[in-house]
């Protein structure tokens, strides 16, 4: 059994009150999440310290890979964009603490974009069916083909980071983020569970609890207004 949190976009405060709902109903369930650690919020300096610290996997989303290569590789283009998409609330955590800025990086850039757990598969924004000739129809799909389309695909609008196309029947319980949903959103007909429920729009921040590729139950924090109220730059 496993906890799998949804896109945290520097919601601290409501991250760490969540955390602490699910560890007091399982008390030893490892934690995961699907990425976009960052941005936007007003804590991903906190945010990105508190799952290195209670050891959360997460596949990295979207603005985690912005802004580590518009830090690392500026000219690089998945980097480009991060200064249209919600940084300044980042760069402003940071600030006073400018010598963590590379030890966060690190660890956005050395987290697996995919992770084949038993009890589910987790990604951040998941494997489009677009891909479907190049997988094939066999079933258990082969992990090799994923993790080399994941690759190859990596900048793509349908790849791992910025898909928002239907999502491909993996033959087991696909779990990701990326697109709201203001509820948890199982579908049936592609085994997907779309556990981004909108933390940075006020709405809450949700973890989908799972075993053996069933949803077992959802835990969810309402946002706290200190994550999201402006404050200036």
């Amino acid at each position: 059994m496993i906890a799998v949190i949804g896109d945290v976009h520097g919601c601290y405060l409501t991250l760490v009150k969540l955390v602490e709902q699910v560890k007091t109903k399982y008390p030893d369930i490892d934690f995961f999440c699907v990425g976009d650690l960052v941005d936007r919020g007003n804590f991903s300096f906190e945010v990105l310290e508190f799952v290195r610290e209670n050891n959360i996997t997460f596949t990295p989303g979207n603005h985690d890979y912005m802004f580590y290569y518009h830090i690392k590789e500026p000219s690089h283009p998945i980097g480009k964009p991060w200064i249209y998409n919600g940084c300044e609330p980042t760069l402003k955590s940071y600030q006073g603490r400018w010598e963590k800025m590379n030890d966060h990086l690190d660890m956005i850039k050395s987290a697996p974009l995919i992770i084949d757990h038993t009890d589910c598969f987790i990604s951040h924004a998941g494997i489009s069916d677009c891909f479907h000739s190049f997988l094939g129809d066999t079933r258990p799909y082969d992990i090799k083909k994923i993790e080399e389309l994941v690759t190859n695909e990596l900048g793509s609008d349908h790849g791992i980071l910025w898909n928002r196309d239907d999502l491909i029947d993996l033959g087991r319980l696909q779990v990701v983020g990326h697109t709201r949903m203001f509820e948890v959103k199982q579908n049936e007909f592609n085994n997907t569970l779309y556990i981004d429920t909108a933390a940075i729009a006020s709405n809450k921040l949700s973890a989908a609890i799972i075993e053996n590729q069933k949803l077992v139950e959802v835990i969810s924090e309402p946002t706290n207004k200190m994550d999201v109220i402006k404050t200036s730059f």
